[in-house]
């Protein structure tokens, strides 16, 4: 009974305190250059209690390859080559009243299929999890804690900072992300603690599913946390790291996995007719899956390596009152064992198939099995044209190489004509490259 009262008079006294104080993190510092961060500087859909968002991300990217089926192989951003589409449409908004809070993003386009093309664990269990979720790619509630400069309590799916790119490509210095950021998760389905104890800190620690996964793979849940410290408004240093059990049926094998990120402005001038700001970023990343019949290094035959070494950089130059910016960078990742490899889809789709989970999607599936190497290297770059704070038209080339044929090539991933209704002739394979060129032209708004 003590404790019991103990915590009453506790969750009395927070929330008292949270109808209060008044202070905001990070307040006062301008974060609009920041690769993965809203570049407006204020929200134009908000009320007292309601901050709306509209986004919507528009693109034809154009492949060297030129596959006969369209379709675009090793990306989370892209899904179709040599057409206009719509990756995202996303409308939603944040809620808020007397402490207690709510955000809700609903997600439309070819996203809501490419990203969570990956996640095993809706095979477990019943009521097809990739369907029930789909199409939702924020969607939380809970309570604020005017406490410090404030604690966010929340439960539900939220955004992953793995990787440092934002799921919206309208934050993004660059549109196709780097390997480093693209074989990362982009949402996490579980709790989170948002706290603040200065203005320039944050500290986030998360109870989830798993890495990407809309359920569990096994019975332990996944663990992990953010640390964001901006010791001013030119600097940005981060740290997301994570521990989980991910292998479906391998309670075993354990996941460790370490991201972090410098981002520094360098240059800093508004008022410059010519060149207003520059910005550089830094991300390396290591990662390794240990037991169940793998080793996170030094493996053999017997069992075989798994992990994940990567690190990417991106500089920014902003020009003309920030109404121009040209961007150059790129990355490189080592990931023996394939386990965090983004797979390719059609015929070879080595996941399994929805109608019978115990065959592969593809009849000549690319190989996932522990030990088989894969490593591969991207550059791109891009100008930017932001005649306001609520548009960006993006004009990018990107290169990207792979030590295993991994990208479409001519002959596609689908089908001999690149239609599903075409049966396939027992000689047949898909095309997979060991490198791709393409151009993207991006039309990304949000208010």
């Amino acid at each position: 009974m003590k404790q019991l009262l103990f915590l009453t008079l506790f969750l009395q006294g927070m929330t008292a305190y949270a109808q209060d104080s008044t202070k905001v993190p990070f307040d006062g510092m301008d974060m609009t250059w920041q690769n993965g961060n809203d570049r407006r500087q204020s929200p134009m859909l908000q009320t007292k209690y309601f901050t709306g968002s509209i986004m919507l991300d528009a693109n034809y990217t154009y492949s060297f390859n030129d596959p006969i089926d369209n379709t675009v192989v090793g990306s989370t951003a892209l899904a179709r080559n040599n057409e206009m589409q719509i990756s995202s449409a996303a409308v939603g908004g944040e809620f808020n009243y007397e402490g207690a809070r709510a955000k809700l993003m609903m997600q439309f386009g070819t996203r809501s299929t490419v990203v969570p093309r990956n996640d095993y664990s809706p095979y477990r269990g019943q009521y097809d999890l990739a369907n029930v979720y789909r199409y939702i790619s924020e969607a939380y509630a809970g309570y604020h804690f005017n406490v410090w400069y404030g604690i966010n309590v929340d439960a539900g799916m939220f955004m992953s900072y793995i990787g440092l790119n934002s799921y919206y490509q309208v934050e993004n210095w660059e549109y196709q992300a780097s390997f480093t950021s693209d074989n990362t998760p982009w949402y996490f389905n579980g709790i989170r603690v948002q706290i603040y104890p200065t203005k320039k800190l944050k500290i986030e620690p998360w109870i989830i599913n798993g890495w990407q996964s809309y359920g569990k793979f096994n019975t332990m849940p996944g663990f992990g946390a953010n640390i964001t410290w901006c010791p001013n408004e030119n600097v940005k240093l981060l740290t997301n790291d994570y521990y989980g059990t991910d292998a479906a049926m391998i309670p075993g094998r354990k996941r460790f996995h370490s991201d972090n990120s410098l981002l520094v402005r360098y240059y800093n001038n508004p008022r410059n007719s010519g060149i207003n700001q520059m910005a550089f970023s830094l991300t390396g990343d290591i990662g390794f899956e240990n037991g169940g019949g793998v080793k996170a290094f030094n493996g053999n035959a017997t069992t075989p390596s798994q992990h994940f070494l990567s690190v990417m950089a991106y500089n920014r130059v902003w020009f003309n009152k920030k109404k121009f910016a040209w961007t150059i960078g790129g990355g490189y990742m080592t990931n023996p064992g394939r386990y965090l490899v983004l797979y390719p889809t059609g015929d070879a789709s080595p996941l399994p198939d929805p109608k019978d989970p115990t065959k592969t999607a593809g009849t000549h599936p690319f190989s996932a099995n522990p030990g088989d190497l894969f490593s591969g290297w991207d550059c791109s770059t891009n100008f930017d044209w932001m005649p306001n704070q609520s548009l960006t038209v993006r004009l990018e080339y990107v290169h990207r190489e792979s030590s295993v044929p991994y990208f479409a090539g001519r002959g596609g991933v689908t089908s001999p004509t690149g239609y599903t209704t075409t049966p396939l002739p027992p000689t047949w394979t898909p095309d997979l490259v060991t490198s791709e060129n393409r151009v993207i032209l991006a039309v990304l708004f949000r208010l």
